[in-house]
């Protein structure tokens, strides 16, 4: 695939294969799925051949699709490989995670199995890594990752389109492909099997009445949700079915289900994700209501039960319970951007959320009228209230009629106000550096378990002295970091006095007092700043502060 060293080629990449594993849910039949599969390695991964090998009944492979070549396409398509000879297949060659690579120095050994393939000779490779003409690569396809589960088919590839052996991304892409690949092959199946079930019954109506016996069974005492719902017609979504499974996970009784749709119990931020799956079949992730208000997480897997004549009639959705693994999922994203002693974002979340406000070019002229424009526009009581979409900010500036703003949309340029005399009364992005006075003769003196409950408290009081809406993380040790945005330099100056002032009460751990101080240093973010550049900014002017006080001031001992 691309050069790894090419970030945007690999984006690039990675928009086609999203839209490759996008279309994978769009297909209807079964064999039209496994062609999507097949073109989808060519559109998605960059290879030039692709074919699917799909396991049959009595446990052979079949090539039931081929993408890139007509006459591969020809020699191939319908052939059959034996099990026996698949499986010593997958079990040769180098492990690539999931994917099976056999080299060409190792291919001569398959030449005489009864697998059907496609390749030419060629010359020696010129380098390490140049793709061979008799080199094969095999993504074996699963349900579940990792190699779990049945196996259902081979995707086998073949000619890479820059002539190298897929790195480390690549392979990666191609196992993520396989396994989406292996979810929608998996669902048309059932997709087909459905049909021609709900055809067999409708002729046959003592089909029917065993079919549905059994179904019933199996739906009712499911351990899991089921339910069944109306497609199209003035019942689009209603729920006409659903097991005691899904009663239980929702407490609500069967009746009253029956007398709603999901959209009515979705969580208002999940209505869309819903809308979409119950159009297109597939799977999701969102939020149900319970009877008591809460809401519980759940994966919806849909299949649309089509009938041949006259399209979709109804959506068979499986409902799993997924709160636990969601919560776990929380827990680590807020321990991977939280510190752990104070609960206060962490270095990391600071300069995302300080980085995702800044852009690369300086503010100019323009932009800083703008900012300025914007902040008139602004809630007063919500210096971040200003959106795209809201009161036009450029109406009636002097100089600027009909020019555009910024050249991209969606941002607003962080501009630093006028410090000193020259204050100009603009507000901007207040970043202010604390530093404790006095915590290391605390730790020195009483053991880090008096120190931790120091950081602990003053962290309190930090976030307790701020707008709703400011940041107030923990960099490490005892330096502090608040971003209060729409401040002016008195402003910010008002609040660093303060929250000093809140820091300086005695803190009582264990029946002792102990007081520290703060030295707080106050820099702007700007654009055409870095994060990191603010935040040095910010330290070196409480380095300043702190000096310019006497040690006297500055003392906090317990």
């Amino acid at each position: 695939m691309e050069t790894e060293s090419e970030p945007y080629v690999r984006l690039a990449a990675l928009r086609q294969l999203h839209q490759a594993v996008a279309e994978l849910t769009t297909a209807r039949s079964l064999a039209d799925t496994l062609q999507t599969v097949a073109d989808g390695v060519l559109r998605g991964l960059g290879f030039e051949l692709a074919a699917v090998n799909l396991v049959r009944p009595d446990g052979d492979l079949v090539v039931a699709a081929v993408a890139g070549s007509p006459a591969a396409e020809a020699l191939m398509a319908g052939r059959v490989g034996s099990r026996t000879s698949w499986d010593r297949r997958l079990a040769m060659g180098e492990r690539w995670g999931d994917l099976c690579f056999i080299p060409h120095t190792e291919g001569w050994m398959l030449d005489d199995d009864d697998v059907p393939q496609w390749h030419t000779d060629g010359p020696a490779p010129r380098f390490p890594d140049e793709w061979h003409a008799r080199d094969r690569l095999f993504a074996p396809l699963y349900v579940a990752p990792n190699g779990g589960g049945e196996l259902l088919g081979v995707i086998s590839v073949d000619r890479p389109r820059n002539g190298r052996r897929p790195g480390a991304w690549g392979r990666e892409a191609l196992q993520m492909y396989a396994f989406q690949a292996a979810i929608a092959i998996s669902n048309a199946r059932l997709r087909a099997n459905m049909q021609r079930a709900l055809v067999r019954l409708e002729r046959e109506q003592q089909a029917l009445r065993a079919s549905e016996e059994s179904f019933r069974q199996a739906f009712e005492y499911a351990p899991s949700g089921m339910a069944v719902a109306e497609m199209g017609g003035d019942d689009h979504g209603r729920l006409v079915r659903t097991n005691d499974a899904l009663c239980r996970l929702l407490g609500r009784p069967a009746a009253a289900l029956r007398r709603s749709s999901f959209s009515d119990i979705v969580h208002p931020e999940d209505i869309g994700t819903l809308l979409r799956t119950s159009a297109e079949g597939g799977r999701a992730e969102l939020r149900l209501a319970r009877r008591d208000g809460t809401y519980v997480w759940v994966s919806l897997r849909n299949s649309v039960v089509a009938d041949t004549t006259d399209g979709p009639r109804f959506l068979l959705t499986h409902v799993e319970d997924i709160e636990e693994r969601k919560r776990h999922e929380l827990q680590l994203a807020h321990r991977a951007s939280h510190d752990s002693l104070t609960g206060l974002p962490n270095s990391a979340e600071l300069r995302a959320r300080l980085g995702a406000r800044l852009c690369a070019s300086p503010p100019t002229p323009l932009a800083e009228a703008f900012a300025a424009s914007a902040a008139a526009c602004a809630d007063p009581s919500d210096p971040r209230s200003f959106r795209p979409g809201g009161p036009e900010p450029f109406d009636g500036l002097e100089g600027f009629e009909g020019t555009s703003p910024v050249p991209y949309d969606h941002h607003v340029h962080l501009v630093a106000p006028a410090e000193g005399p020259a204050d100009d009364g603009a507000k901007g992005l207040a970043v202010l550096f604390c530093d404790l006075d006095g915590f290391k003769s605390i730790n020195d003196r009483f053991g880090h378990h008096t120190g931790d409950a120091v950081l602990i408290e003053v962290a309190r009081r930090l976030t307790s002295g701020v707008r709703d809406g400011d940041t107030v993380a923990r960099l490490g040790g005892d330096e502090f970091v608040v971003l209060a945005d729409g401040l002016g330099t008195a402003d910010a100056e008002d609040l660093a006095v303060r929250l000093r002032s809140a820091i300086m009460p005695p803190i009582r751990v264990d029946g002792r007092a102990v007081r520290v101080g703060a030295s707080f240093g106050i820099g702007w973010a700007s654009c055409g700043m870095t994060a990191e550049e603010v935040l040095a900014s910010a330290d070196q002017r409480m380095y300043v502060e702190k000096r310019s006080r006497s040690k006297g001031n500055r003392r906090a001992a317990g």
